[in-house]
């Protein structure tokens, strides 16, 4: 990081890449797998079980910033879905297919 930079990633943005390439190039993760995962590195003995719900907003917007970035891609029904244009229905994460 250069010291012009005073923007840290995001940590969910960190998750969803982590757990994209630890599964390979064909590899694809949903957003509730990517909740899970996060705040299972964030839970206290007093969060609820589904405490992960609260972060689903939060990866759902940071799947469309990587995903407009070119980092990941959001499919729907196996098919890679414009960031641009609103996406609706279950959706999985993938990274670029070279």
């Amino acid at each position: 990081m250069t010291e012009h930079e005073d923007t840290k990633p995001d940590p969910v943005a960190l998750k969803i890449l982590e757990l994209l390439e630890a599964g390979g190039p064909d590899h694809t993760v949903s957003p509730d797998d990517v909740a899970r995962a996060f705040a299972e590195t964030r839970r206290k003995k007093s969060d609820p079980p589904d405490v992960w719900r609260r972060y689903m907003n939060a990866v759902r917007q940071q799947a469309i910033h990587l995903a407009r970035a070119g980092r990941i891609v959001i499919l729907r029904r196996g098919e890679p879905q414009d960031p641009h244009a609103p996406i609706k229905g279950l959706i999985r994460l993938g990274l670029p297919q070279d």
